[in-house]
């Protein structure tokens, strides 16, 4: 098999997996954690690994009002990529 089809970095943690601190499920925090993780990875174009690590699925309306909330902040800072993030999520 030709080298350009071997992924010589699977399974060794280097890949696109990103590390998420969130806090314990069931913490008050969580949510609102969680919501920002799907947020930031969606802007990095790894949403799939921020799914994995909250449990939560892209457009998870529990997390509407979060996000929301995160849009408007978003605006306010200046931070166009974060804001259209939460317009994707929020359609």
């Amino acid at each position: 098999m030709s080298r350009a089809f071997v992924n010589e970095d699977a399974g060794s943690g280097g890949g696109s997996e990103r590390k998420y601190r969130l806090p314990p499920r069931g913490h008050p925090s969580f949510d609102e954690e969680a919501a920002k993780a799907l947020l930031v990875a969606a802007v990095a174009g790894d949403t799939g690994s921020a799914e994995s690590a909250t449990g939560y699925y892209w457009g998870e309306r529990k997390l509407r009002p979060i996000v929301e909330g995160i849009r408007a902040r978003a605006r306010a800072e200046g931070d166009a990529e974060l804001a259209r993030a939460a317009e994707r999520f929020l359609r």
